[in-house]
């Protein structure tokens, strides 16, 4: 795994949407991106959590515990919640666009499309603001716009809709899935 150009990526598509997904539709035609991009992301976020609960732990008997379990959480909720996104926006796209099943294509626009998550996991994994995290979420809409248009060749009368409805699901699988998980986890306790 190359972090070099993983980092390089992630600024790219952060700091100029649309010349990323240029590059990204240009260069990654052969490359499967949930283990160059997605898995490496989620490794990251799920390390950032561990440190933050180190952090956090201030010496207590039940860190190890605590650190793993958040780690779990976090690992299955990203996890999941990118297969979850990948297949409904796959769906999307055959009921709204009247396409065929382009299952690839999405997992590809999904999983960068991410990017904005994975960098703010990391971020709230160290420092606690939950806020800062659904307030700058919804940059995920700008980038999944710019990813609709150049990656998923969106029609420009149904690009709006089709952003919003990506989006939104980008954004709350992970979440969703989260949520069921830390239930379970609860109930099994």
């Amino acid at each position: 795994m190359n972090y070099k150009n993983l980092f390089n990526v992630v600024v790219a598509l952060i700091s100029s949407p649309q010349k990323a997904w240029g590059q990204i539709k240009e260069s990654d035609n052969q490359s499967n991106v949930m283990s160059e991009f997605v898995y490496p992301m989620i490794g990251l976020c799920a390390l950032s959590f561990f440190i933050g609960a180190l952090i956090e732990s201030r010496a207590d008997v039940d860190f190890v515990q605590v650190a793993m379990s958040g780690c779990c959480a976090v690992a299955v909720s990203l996890f999941g919640g990118f297969f979850l996104a990948s297949y409904l926006v796959d769906i999307l796209g055959q009921k709204y666009l009247k396409r065929g099943s382009q299952y690839e294509l999405s997992s590809r626009f999904v999983g960068y499309s991410m990017s904005i998550i994975f960098v703010l996991q990391i971020i709230t994994g160290i420092i606690k603001v939950k806020l800062l995290f659904w307030l700058l979420q919804f940059y995920v809409l700008f980038v999944a716009f710019e990813g609709a248009r150049s990656l998923m060749k969106v029609e420009r009368d149904k690009i709006t809709h089709y952003t919003l409805i990506a989006s939104a699901i980008i954004i709350f699988c992970p979440e969703l899935i989260g949520w069921v998980f830390n239930k379970l986890s609860e109930v099994l306790n």
